[in-house]
């Protein structure tokens, strides 16, 4: 009897643990991530670019990138300014309902600054995207990212 009124206050305590766990865990994104994949670096080269398209489920903004493989990760834009392409860092990329947006070389794209160490084709780095919906609630998808020496399907694309 004492054998099974211990086993079931263990179990009881996991079941307690395990709701506790989950009332603080962030809720997963619904954005689903296709195509994800980081570009290969040479030695020396502190930054580079990850890619991908997001599609939400609901309205949301990706408010954030956060990955073990670099120091800094930003949203970034590249367009034209007259003759000029620039690139800057922007603080949101608002993700409409059922609609894809594409993370590309050239346009909206995940910058990846001071660098862990160079990333060679073939390792995989993996990327937090955080969200935030119209009432401010934040969601979390990590992202396995594929490192490649060039876009996929043979882009010739720099950034």
């Amino acid at each position: 009897m004492t054998f099974l009124s211990s086993t079931l206050r263990s179990a009881a305590a996991l079941v307690l643990l395990a709701g506790a766990a989950a009332a603080f865990a962030q809720p997963a994104a619904p954005v689903q991530a296709d195509g994800a994949w980081v570009r290969a670096t040479v030695p020396g080269q502190s930054g580079t670019g990850a890619f991908m398209t997001l599609t939400a489920q609901a309205p949301l903004k990706l408010v954030g990138v956060s990955t073990p493989a670099a120091d800094v990760a930003e949203v970034h834009e590249m367009k034209m300014e007259g003759d000029t392409m620039r690139m800057r860092g922007i603080p949101s990329l608002a993700l409409p309902a059922h609609q894809a947006v594409e993370l590309k070389p050239g346009g909206y794209h995940v910058m990846l600054m001071d660098l862990a160490q160079p990333l060679k084709a073939g390792a995989t780095v993996p990327l937090t995207l955080r969200f935030e919906d119209a009432q401010g609630a934040a969601s979390t998808l990590t992202v396995q990212a594929p490192v490649r020496a060039a876009a996929p399907g043979g882009g010739a694309h720099r950034h």
